[in-house]
């Protein structure tokens, strides 16, 4: 019996055990009689130098991954005996003294049975936000209680992950839409074009999830399947399921015929297959001769005997991307003869197609479609599989996301708090209570010192979505994706 709860307990999610351990301790250094504790998150804008200037500027990021936070590991009764006496054990042993605060965490199981008293308003989910401005508040909604707000910032600033990838998924988004246009006339099959292969790329399960439902906000193409259930469970979608895959081969299902019988394996997998596309990877041995002589002449008939809706997508996977995506092309384009799109540029016919999923992010995903472009290639030709990069390369500086304390109520008095540090303007941090609003000409303003509740700027565009433990409002991953869609406007800027 003792086991049994004692294993559950050791597995169950605690949040008291889930901050800095420094914030344990902080209880003590607010200023005496503190009764509100006010905090906002923001993607802090960064003014670099001209000579650092990043290749992608980030300018402004997607709102996406609280309520996944929120519902996972904030909402209900977080707080119980057990977690108490758990905390408190461990954190005797941790400092080797008493500075646990289980005066405060009794009180919120007594008074509030263990659900947290704190006040969170956000952004809709999946808003597009230029930096610098609030993305959510939090506050705490009992004086006694004050020194809740940062203790949870450990937690939700954890999104900085998911804002990250929709982030920077979106980006990439915008360079393919840029040449897409450019090189085809239209946006058919954009969102199928940059596939999530980072799976095994990421640290762990759960991070594959998160990540992979983050990349699904932009696109509909993944591999990594842990997104769907992320999805499905925290958000919810009006289809089965809000991503999409094809039959492919992998080194092993290719080389495992032995290296004199490429062209067998190939054909195999090509008939396993006949009615939707089929990705083989055609690199084992010598992609250049997989191209012309197999593909181009022994499995010739069988290719264009496929139809438009189910292609072979023939995957080179070493060698320089450009280069490599430019000689396939080439060498595919001898053999099947490509005809000349409404903008002039050569498309293959329907029945082949490329995927390059080797090295790509977002700097080489640039420099393939700029070289495909000047070599009068249509974009139509091409989709691409990004992993490591998508999911994994990235951190929370990337696009410097912070949470800083803007406003304490102190023995009955409001007082606007910021830091300011003289060595780095960048690090200035917003003062008072905030509110987001949009201007009539469309541009975001965040007003500081509580200014929001003169109304002038019409309403604040921060919603509460947590209070006392409950959640109180939630987004469907279809509004998700709506509101982060490339807008008309954003079309227009990047085609002139």
């Amino acid at each position: 019996q003792v086991k049994g709860k004692m294993e559950h307990t050791g597995t169950d999610f605690n949040i008291l055990l889930a901050t800095d351990s420094y914030k344990v301790t902080h209880y003590k250094q607010y200023p005496p009689n503190t009764s509100k504790v006010y905090s906002y998150f923001e993607c802090r804008e960064k003014k670099t130098d001209a000579t650092k200037a990043r290749k992608v500027k980030y300018d402004k990021t997607v709102f996406y991954g609280l309520q996944y936070i929120l519902h996972k590991y904030l909402k209900g009764k977080v707080a119980t005996p057990e977690k108490i006496q758990e905390a408190k054990e461990v954190y005797r042993e941790h400092f080797q003294d008493d500075v646990f605060n289980e005066k405060g965490w009794n009180y919120i199981l007594e008074k509030y049975d263990g659900h947290l008293p704190i006040e969170i308003k956000a952004v809709p989910e999946g808003s597009v936000i230029p930096r610098g401005n609030v993305l959510f508040t939090v506050e705490s909604t009992d004086p006694e209680c004050y020194w809740l707000t940062n203790w949870v910032e450990t937690i939700l600033v954890q999104i900085w992950y998911p804002i990250t990838v929709a982030t920077n998924s979106r980006e990439q988004k915008k360079i393919l839409a840029k040449y897409l246009m450019e090189t085809s006339g239209n946006l058919e099959g954009l969102e199928y074009k940059l596939h999530d292969f980072g799976y095994r790329g990421v640290s762990s399960q759960e991070t594959a999830g998160i990540g992979a439902s983050a990349h699904l906000v932009n696109f509909k193409g993944t591999d990594t399947v842990a997104g769907i259930g992320v999805i499905k469970k925290y958000y919810g979608t009006k289809d089965p399921v809000p991503g999409f895959s094809v039959p492919a081969a992998e080194h092993s299902t290719i080389t495992a015929w032995g290296k004199d019988h490429e062209k067998d394996a190939f054909e195999h997998i090509v008939k396993q297959f006949p009615s939707v596309p089929v990705s083989i990877v055609s690199d084992s041995y010598d992609i250049y001769n997989a191209c012309e002589k197999i593909w181009g002449e022994d499995l010739r008939s069988l290719i264009e005997s496929r139809s438009a809706d189910a292609p072979l997508l023939v995957r080179p996977d070493s060698g320089n991307p450009l280069d490599t995506v430019l000689k396939v092309l080439e060498i595919l384009g001898k053999k099947f003869l490509p005809v000349e799109n409404s903008k002039g540029f050569k498309v293959l016919p329907p029945y082949i197609r490329v995927i390059q999923g080797d090295g790509v992010d977002i700097n080489t995903l640039q420099e393939i479609v700029e070289g495909m472009k000047q070599h009068r290639w249509s974009i139509e030709n091409i989709s691409f599989g990004s992993g490591g990069a998508l999911l994994q390369k990235l951190t929370r500086d990337l696009l410097n996301c912070s949470f800083k304390c803007s406003y304490v109520v102190t023995n009955g008095l409001g007082v606007n708090v910021f830091k300011d540090p003289v060595a780095d303007p960048n690090k200035r941090s917003k003062k008072g209570r905030l509110s987001l609003h949009k201007r009539p000409n469309g541009e975001f303003v965040t007003l500081e010192e509580g200014k929001g509740d003169l109304e002038e700027y019409g309403a604040d565009l921060l919603h509460t979505v947590f209070k006392n433990g409950k959640i109180l409002k939630t987004y469907t991953f279809d509004e998700v994706r709506e509101n982060a869609k490339l807008k008309e406007s954003e079309l227009e800027e990047l085609l002139h």
